[in-house]
């Protein structure tokens, strides 16, 4: 490995579009160059007959991606500006245009989650075709945690599991192992990391959904299904305060400390989550989930609390945000109606397909 490596490794071969991720240090943190040599490589493929499956991976041992550049994203919201022609907007909008890609592409999408995956982790892996986890999976939306709304798709995600459990993770910041994954359709396939790299192999000769079948086995149980009454009956609630205030009155020591983790995070970005879940669960498509999230990411752009979220946790390390507000009470309904504000001619505007408006 030499310093002088691209950032991501594009190759065609045997029938396969191959991706790499390749940044191990960072655990493969996505920025913008990268996001746009996977839009331009998945659209070249889809028109090409030479590639019948597209195959992503992560560099190195510890995950497949581990989010965005948040530290690049820090310097950019730090600066100040006009966030709508921000280099950290334009990053967001090829992002996003290429999870809506992932989300309908027309060949198989095999990807390996292995490892670490959150946040732009997750959008560049869960809308596709052939999900695939291992026993070292660990997968998660932890945006709240610095501040920020779970975007990249990630809301859309969320709001189709099973009852609240994606309400759940996203407020807690939850980490998914494989067969939580697997459960709330996050995932698809549970293969053992010892046998990924015979499953790539396989993957030149055969389709995705055979060559998946000769190594896939049954996943692990499910821990937050194991827990669904108590979190359907706690997050089913209408606003974040009532759901703290369930959990606390929940006889579960798990939803006990769930709740002291969901009063450590961003209050208002707590609030504007439940509500982009909220609307996500009713919106027709990805494509009309995104384009909300696209104007919710912008305005966190010129909040205070996704730059100190990124410094306590990212840059300092102290972990100790200094939220403003600083409490649920203290947010208040024109401060979360902001970040749904529409921007006009800066609209992410990805197109809802015919039937899903």
């Amino acid at each position: 490995m030499t310093e002088t490596e691209p950032d991501i490794l594009i190759d065609k071969r045997d029938g396969l579009g191959l991706i790499t991720l390749n940044r191990p240090k960072a655990i493969n943190a996505l920025n913008h160059e990268m996001a746009l040599a996977m839009l331009r490589a998945l659209r070249e493929w889809a028109e090409d007959d030479e590639v019948r499956t597209v195959v992503v991976t992560g560099a190195g041992e510890r995950g497949l991606c581990a989010g965005g550049d948040i530290v690049a994203i820090h310097h950019d919201a730090k600066a100040g500006g006009d966030a709508e022609t921000s280099a950290t907007a334009a990053f967001w909008r090829d992002e996003y245009l290429l999870n809506a890609l992932i989300g309908r592409y027309a060949k198989p999408y095999v990807v390996v989650m292995d490892g670490i995956v959150m946040g732009g982790g997750v959008g560049i892996s869960g809308h596709g075709s052939h999900r695939i986890v291992t026993e070292r999976s660990k997968i998660g939306m932890p945006e709240v945690g610095i501040g920020f709304i779970p975007d990249v798709g990630g809301t859309y995600l969320l709001a189709r599991t099973p009852g609240e459990i994606g309400t759940h993770v996203a407020l807690t910041t939850a980490r998914m192992g494989a067969g939580d994954a697997i459960a709330t359709g996050f995932a698809d396939y549970y293969v053992p990391s010892e046998s990924i790299p015979a499953l790539l192999e396989t993957l030149r000769s055969e389709t995705a959904e055979i060559a998946i079948a000769k190594f896939a086995t049954e996943a692990p149980e499910s821990e937050l299904v194991a827990d669904q009454d108590w979190i359907d009956a706690c997050y089913s609630a209408d606003s974040v305060e009532e759901i703290v205030a369930r959990l606390q009155a929940s006889d579960s020591p798990t939803a006990a400390k769930a709740a002291a983790d969901v009063l450590g995070k961003s209050p208002v970005a707590l609030k504007v989550t439940l509500r982009s879940l909220r609307y996500a669960r009713s919106a027709t498509s990805l494509e009309a989930v995104l384009n909300e999230e696209y104007r919710v990411s912008v305005a966190s752009l010129a909040s205070h609390d996704l730059v100190e979220g990124i410094r306590a946790q990212v840059i300092d390390k102290d972990r100790d945000p200094q939220w403003s507000p600083a409490t649920l009470a203290d947010v208040t309904a024109a401060q979360i109606d902001a970040y749904f504000a529409e921007l006009g001619e800066y609209e992410l505007g990805s197109t809802i397909p015919e039937g899903q408006q």
